[in-house]
């Protein structure tokens, strides 16, 4: 049973995660002018159509190395912060660079914007430490066993042992 609670908040934890990420690339990708104070305001329809965009874009490229890390850091009981931030910053890495086009004859890839790579990487990193705050403290502690129950206190000296 603990095992099904376990996979409940695991999944918790990368929609979440999921969902900051998202909110990091499209906030950074879609409004760069957001860093000029002088910027009216944003319509909310359009903020909210995006960050939904967005996350949809950042679960669908991370779910299956966010599944191998978290299978990975569940079996072995690595419960570091810094961990899932460098395994996040990882799998934005490779979700940028799936993106890119990769010339196999000079085993480079063609086109990468710096600027995009950054992003993806700190959206990575900012969602492994969110997927932490939710699941990660707590990995591999499914498998641990309950702690022994203490036996009950001891009857008192009047009392008979048949109840009457």
């Amino acid at each position: 049973m603990s095992l099904i609670g376990r996979l409940v908040v695991i999944f918790i934890g990368f929609l979440a995660a999921c969902f900051v990420g998202g909110m990091i690339v499209v906030g950074a990708l879609l409004f760069p002018e957001f860093s000029d104070l002088g910027a009216g305001p944003v319509d909310q329809g359009t903020i909210d159509i995006l960050l939904g965009f967005g996350f949809i874009f950042v679960s669908g490229f991370a779910l299956v190395p966010a599944m191998l890390i978290a299978a990975i850091t569940e079996a072995f009981y690595i419960r570091s912060a810094l961990a899932y931030a460098a395994c996040g910053g990882v799998v934005g890495l490779a979700c940028y660079l799936g993106l890119v086009p990769f010339h196999s004859d000079t085993l480079q890839f063609e086109g990468i914007v710096r600027r995009h790579l950054e992003i993806m990487t700190g959206a990575g990193i900012v969602a492994g430490v969110v997927y932490w705050l939710i699941a990660g403290r707590n990995a591999g502690a499914w498998r641990n066993p309950p702690p022994p129950r203490k036996p009950p206190p001891p009857l008192p000296l009047q009392s008979r042992p048949d109840g009457r």
